[in-house]
């Protein structure tokens, strides 16, 4: 991993906030501002991010380097362990000290090569997975905090931030998802998951906003399809948010190098 510039986690204490998406989306939207960039799926129990790519079926190879990436979208490199299960049905059925060292295989492992930014998606909570990325990457470059607006939402997903803290890893700051919904026909906004959780929790922990990412009905039919939202709808307000914050990310994240 010696040949990755940035090393960025995406967490969140919270499931169900889209942090996948979040993950996947931003590493398209730097990809198209000429960055080289790869994901590493983590959640071993819901490796969503081969669906959300339209990379389901692959499966991984290796060579004398280690084991190859799988090419996605806008060239964004894949390591998930989606790739490695018969069929999107199996579960995995693993204990943290298996996980533990999974991860550990991974990243010692895998011939990413040159890339400007790894993201690493987490699953939900402060536990094994979270954990074992931010004792084995010891150089992260920080760490990402999503949300959903509800303050049930911000009393869960401040603990993600106190453990990032704990660890010694810098919080870049807190993506707020599933902010609010523009009617198409009448322009009225309305905060359907209620309003201001990320705000505040920036607040409240001294940390960064990055923005608010709206919904859309067509980031699910994306989702469902394999298709990247950025690259479909590019003139959305979705994607012209998510792009905003990668800027702001790389802003924040290049300019201490």
């Amino acid at each position: 991993m010696s040949k990755i510039k940035y090393k960025i986690a995406v967490m969140s204490g919270k499931g169900g906030v889209g942090k996948s998406f979040v993950t996947a989306s931003l590493a398209v939207a730097l990809s198209t501002m000429k960055r080289s960039v790869g994901i590493l799926d983590a959640d071993f129990h819901g490796p969503s991010v081969p669906k959300l790519l339209g990379l389901q079926g692959r499966k991984l190879l290796s060579g004398p380097p280690g084991i190859l990436p799988v090419l996605g979208p806008a060239g964004i490199k894949v390591i998930s362990i989606g790739f490695m299960l018969p069929d999107e049905n199996t579960p995995v059925i693993w204990r943290g000290p298996l996980k533990t060292s999974a991860l550990r295989e991974l990243l010692s492992m895998v011939a990413w090569g040159e890339l400007d930014y790894l993201l690493v998606d987490l699953p939900p909570g402060t536990g094994d997975e979270p954990l074992s990325v931010a004792q084995l990457i010891r150089d992260l470059s920080g760490a990402i905090v999503v949300t959903i607006p509800s303050d049930l939402s911000r009393v869960i997903v401040k603990k993600a931030v106190a453990f990032a803290r704990q660890l010694n890893i810098k919080v870049i700051g807190i993506i707020e998802n599933m902010s609010y919904f523009v009617c198409p026909k009448c322009g009225a906004k309305y905060r359907v998951f209620g309003e201001g959780a990320g705000r505040r929790i920036s607040q409240e922990m001294n940390v960064d906003f990055l923005g608010e990412i709206p919904l859309d009905p067509r980031i699910a039919e994306c989702s469902d399809r394999g298709v990247p939202f950025v690259l479909r709808y590019p003139s959305s307000e979705a994607a012209r948010a998510l792009i905003s914050i990668a800027r702001a990310i790389a802003t924040r994240v290049e300019g201490e190098r």
